[in-house]
């Protein structure tokens, strides 16, 4: 990864989509190193996040350690949207690896909404689709065993491997996966030693390569 120091905010908003980079330059431009809390669940929020390089995780977790992700966001796109009606954040915010982002406060958001209802309505849409993938994955939660949501959240972006075509994702963890569907480690674990010996996948370290489609039900 390039070294966001020597990196600046031009240069890095030249690769946004236009809509996305007029927003972006309304905001303050700051550097996060890796393992850094952006926002707390249920705390304040007074403005929205542009990514503009690295990845950010959103997340919730409670007193007892358990954790879900909702889902990892990179550049182009940004999360914090709650802070139009000043209400709680609705997630917390985890840099996984060194990123730049633009901090765009409320009033600044408000006013480009304001002035240019074409980049009002990308922003709209851009929750939209949002929301949708949230919609999904809470049905998944809702509806699907452990078993099922381990074989959404493996064949999910690539789709089902062949014997001819492994797939190899990377970098991947037990406990990666565990935050996703909301089980824990433990039980990722016994499931996918259990699909090793299947022959279905071979772990390695912080990759799984999916040999072939995996079974609908374990």
């Amino acid at each position: 990864m390039r070294s966001l120091i020597d990196v600046g905010p031009d240069r890095l908003y030249e690769a946004l989509a236009e809509p996305v980079r007029a927003l972006a330059r309304r905001g303050t431009y700051r550097r996060y190193t890796r393992s850094t809390i952006l926002a707390n669940e249920g705390e304040p929020g007074e403005s929205l996040f542009i990514v503009v390089e690295g990845r950010v995780k959103l997340y919730s977790n409670d007193a007892a350690g358990h954790e879900i992700t909702y889902e990892t966001v990179g550049p182009g796109e940004c999360f914090g949207e709650s802070c139009l009606d000043a209400g709680p954040r609705l997630t917390s915010a985890l840099t996984l690896e060194p990123v730049a982002c633009s901090v765009v406060g409320r009033a600044a958001l408000r006013q480009h909404l304001l002035d240019d209802p074409a980049h009002a309505l990308d922003f709209i849409l851009r929750l939209l689709h949002r929301g949708r993938r949230l919609t999904a994955k809470a049905r998944e939660l809702a509806l699907k065993d452990v078993y099922g949501r381990v074989v959404s959240t493996l064949e999910g972006r690539h789709g089902p491997a062949r014997p001819e075509a492994p797939i190899t994702l990377s970098p991947i963890t037990h406990q990666t996966i565990a935050s996703r569907i909301g089980a824990s480690r433990e039980m990722v674990s016994r499931l996918l030693k259990d699909l090793e010996r299947g022959g279905y996948v071979e772990l390695g370290v912080r990759q799984i390569t999916l040999m072939r489609k995996l079974p609908a039900r374990w």
